[in-house]
Order: C-alpha cells, then sequence, then structure tokens
C-alpha cells in the first residue's frame, strides 16, 4: 500500500468516524441520559429502546406502555397540526406485544400520550408520530385532560412566551388506576398495566444562540430549574398541576431510574433534591371533544 493511499484511507476512516459521532451527538432526546439504560438489540424486552424522530422512548413489554419518553422541546416543533388516530408502533418487532387503540375502547381510561401531539404539532408528520400506541399510558380523564393538560400547556407557553427550550421526560409508576368504570390494574385481559401514578420532569433553558443540542448537558448550572410532578392516576385531580410538584429523587426512588446522568454530579445532585416552587396560574379548563 503506497503512501499517498494510506493517507487517503485514514482519511475517510476520520471522517466516517467523525460523522457517526455528530450523528450521535446531535440526536436531542437523549442527550441528558438514558434513565434505565434501555438498549436497542430487544435482549431486555422491558427495557426497548425506541430512538423515534421526535422522541425516545423505553419500552416495557411486560406492562404494555413505555418506562419514560424523552424528547427536547423548542418553537421549531409547534405549530396548529392536526390530530390523527391511535396506531399500533410498526418499529416494534414482531415478537413484541403490539397494544392497539381498541384495547383501551370502553376500559375507562383515556389513551393518555407521553409525548403530546401539540408538543409536535409543526406538520402533519410529527403529529401522526406521537399517536403511535409505545407512547401512550393508560391515563384517567381527569389526569389526562385536566391537571396533566394544564402542565403540558404552562410547558409550551414557557417556550413560546417566555423564550425557554425545554427537555422533557415522563411515565407511569406503579399499579392501579381509578378511572370512570372504577379500579383496574389491568386493561385487555393483562395486555397493559394501569399505572397508580403519572410522572413528568422538565429541564427548562434559555434558547440558545445556536441550536446544539450535544452541549445542552453543559448549559445546566445551579441555577437552571427544573420541574418534577408526580400525579395520583384518579379522576379528581383538578386543573391545578402545581400541587403536584415534587423532587427529582422522590421520582428516582419511586421509578429506580436514574435521570441526567450526562449532566455534571456536582451540578445535577442539588437540583435534583429541590422542589420547584415558582408560582404558577391554573388557566381555564380545556373543553374536549371524543378523540381520547
Amino acid at each position: 500500500m503506497n503512501r499517498f493511499f494510506r493517507i487517503a484511507l485514514t482519511t475517510i476512516l476520520l471522517l466516517v468516524t467523525s460523522s457517526a459521532a455528530v450523528a450521535q451527538s446531535s440526536y436531542p432526546h437523549l442527550v441528558m441520559g438514558n434513565p434505565d439504560s434501555a438498549k436497542e438489540d430487544g435482549s431486555d424486552k422491558d427495557h426497548y429502546l425506541m430512538k423515534e424522530k421526535y422522541f425516545a422512548l423505553s419500552y416495557n413489554n411486560s406492562l404494555g406502555t413505555p418506562n419514560w419518553v424523552s424528547w427536547h422541546l423548542t418553537e421549531g416543533e409547534l405549530g396548529t397540526a392536526k390530530r390523527f388516530s391511535f396506531k399500533p408502533d410498526g418499529a416494534l418487532p414482531a415478537e413484541f406485544k403490539h397494544v392497539v387503540t381498541k384495547d383501551y375502547t370502553n376500559s375507562g381510561f383515556d389513551r393518555g400520550h407521553m409525548c403530546p401531539h401539540s408538543d409536535r404539532s409543526k406538520n402533519e408528520t410529527m403529529s401522526k408520530a406521537t399517536f403511535v400506541m409505545t407512547n401512550i399510558i393508560p391515563q384517567t380523564a381527569g389526569v389526562n385532560r385536566h391537571a396533566w393538560e394544564q402542565l403540558e400547556i404552562y410547558c409550551r407557553n414557557l417556550v413560546t412566551e417566555d423564550g425557554k427550550e425545554l427537555y422533557i421526560i415522563s411515565g407511569p409508576a406503579g399499579k392501579g388506576g381509578h378511572g370512570s368504570n372504577g379500579f383496574r390494574t389491568k386493561l385487555a385481559n393483562g395486555k397493559i398495566t394501569v399505572p397508580s401514578q403519572c410522572w413528568k420532569i422538565i429541564v427548562v433553558l434559555d434558547k440558545p444562540d445556536i441550536e446544539d443540542p450535544s452541549s445542552d448537558p453543559g448549559r445546566v448550572d445551579e441555577n437552571t430549574r427544573v420541574i418534577a410532578v408526580n400525579m395520583p392516576n384518579v379522576e379528581d385531580v383538578g386543573e391545578d398541576w402545581g400541587k403536584f410538584r415534587t423532587s427529582v429523587n422522590e421520582i428516582e426512588q419511586l421509578t429506580g431510574f436514574t435521570f441526567f446522568d450526562k449532566v455534571p454530579a456536582n451540578i445535577i445532585g442539588p437540583l435534583k433534591d429541590s422542589v420547584d416552587d415558582e408560582v404558577v396560574e391554573v388557566q381555564p379548563p380545556v373543553i374536549h371533544g371524543a378523540h381520547h
């Protein structure tokens, strides 16, 4: 192999490696961490990592729901795209449990988005992506259409009105919720586990001059606002999501997950101990049709 050829080959390999590294680091929905070390190889069906284009999730085949769903929210994802019908997730391997929309029919529980449609409403492609059943958990209407939705609206207002960008992660915990047909622990003959709690964590950052998600863990500092919320999966939670605020540490103890491990430990440690106490206003209830 002559010297010129060796140099050319080395240059190509470096470019390929560099491109792969950039592609990995530019995926925005896991830059803060992978809470349960989920894997893409399917070796652990209860911690199966799915790196979707518009969010990431860890699917739990035993529960029939995600363990968590994680996404980066900027103003560029927001718009007025329409809603779509729910559908099974075709990206799940064939040997996995494929939840379908009728598994929720007449169950007394809503098909509750983790990454909400309105966080991905810039266009129809983005909106449609949120309606896969791997992004859904059984939520009571009292949670899904009230305090939970109020929190979703609050998050979008932080982006549109306050110039923020958010890193959000949410999921179910526990077993057993009280829906409109009474208390249930399972749906669809045991196919889906009904959670007892619904949690969400939000890291609030200022909008950067240059969008580079790979650098965002380093932008978290001791003054960064972190909002952690844990709601019971019952009908009477009301509109005020603020009263369900807790610490990230409490949600870690509840779930067994480790959040934001890509942020320096000396920074994220104290933030995990704190409970957000900023004053928040309760908005008028949202009027819903029958799309849930």
